[in-house]
């Protein structure tokens, strides 16, 4: 067992540090809002830091789990110099590969191990500890943090050096941002023809449009339901980095750069916390 700390309780954080818990490891926990904090020590019997520093002073992992760039920064500039030498910094958040790399020289400056590992699965995942990690970083720091993330994660992958985990979670980004307006596009489609969704559903998903999506979406989508996974907001975060990168490396993403700007448009309708598939609503109703 290790002593962990977790950094950030969000929707995906505060489940993420409970399974840690729940394997056995003693975790102190560090979050923005003091409330958040003690509330996950009362349930999980675990310990609130009243500093970022406190937090992760004898820690043999600290992971991260927290919004864009400017608050992985801050927060690993409080970290990475109360970290004892040895101890690894796992960065959960889904942040740009640019940053990556620093923190990666700042905690080889430090004496320390860095992986940028972001997740995906979504808040569900989270919670029944099913998540897929893409990690960045050396095999030797992957191999001693990978037993320890397995207490959330279905799978964890090392695919390259520091940055390409954000770089693997922008591939992710991009094919789901076309899968869902696909699907989107053809229950609209089948509901203006006067076909039965379910029927349709019953009928494709057994070939070769089968995907995550349709499979646990369709029918919440159809409904005009849209508050069961991944905020458009963060998902509008998520393309915004990949499109910068994708500027950067010369990649060409007509489809991701066109689904960013009909996530815009949900936006504009109030869709701002409504999941990814709401992309269906700007086609059934009036903008």
């Amino acid at each position: 067992m290790a002593r962990c700390t977790f950094l950030g309780l969000g929707v995906m954080g505060y489940p993420m540090a409970g399974h840690l818990a729940g394997a056995g490891h003693d975790v102190v926990v560090w979050n923005r809002t003091a409330a958040k904090m003690e509330q996950w020590a009362a349930e999980h019997a675990g310990v609130s830091a009243p500093s970022v520093e406190a937090a992760v002073a004898d820690a043999d992992f600290v992971f991260a789990c927290l919004g864009d760039d400017p608050d992985v920064r801050a927060v690993a500039e409080q970290a990475i110099p109360a970290m004892k030498p040895g101890a690894v910094l796992v960065d959960h958040t889904t942040a740009s590969a640019e940053l990556a790399r620093e923190l990666d020289q700042a905690a080889r400056d430090a004496g320390i191990g860095f992986l940028d590992a972001p997740v995906s699965g979504g808040q569900a995942g989270a919670e029944n500890g099913q998540l897929t990690i893409m990690c960045g970083g050396e095999a030797d720091t992957f191999a001693r943090a990978e037993p320890v993330m397995d207490a959330y994660a279905k799978a964890s992958s090392l695919i390259g050096p520091a940055g390409a985990g954000q770089l693997c979670k922008m591939v992710n980004q991009i094919c789901i941002a076309g899968i869902v307006q696909g699907l989107s596009e053809g229950l609209h489609f089948a509901k203006r023809s006067g076909l039965d969704p379910a029927l349709v559903i019953g009928a494709i998903s057994k070939g070769a449009a089968q995907s995550w999506q349709m499979e646990n979406r369709w029918q919440t989508m159809v409904k005009d339901e849209f508050d069961f996974g991944f905020a458009i907001d963060w998902m509008r975060k998520d393309l915004r980095i990949t499109l910068e990168e994708a500027r950067r490396n010369g990649a060409r993403l007509p489809v991701a750069a066109l689904v960013d700007q009909f996530y815009a448009d949900v936006q504009a309708m109030g869709g701002n916390r409504w999941d990814t598939s709401s992309l269906i609503a700007r086609l059934e109703r009036d903008l």
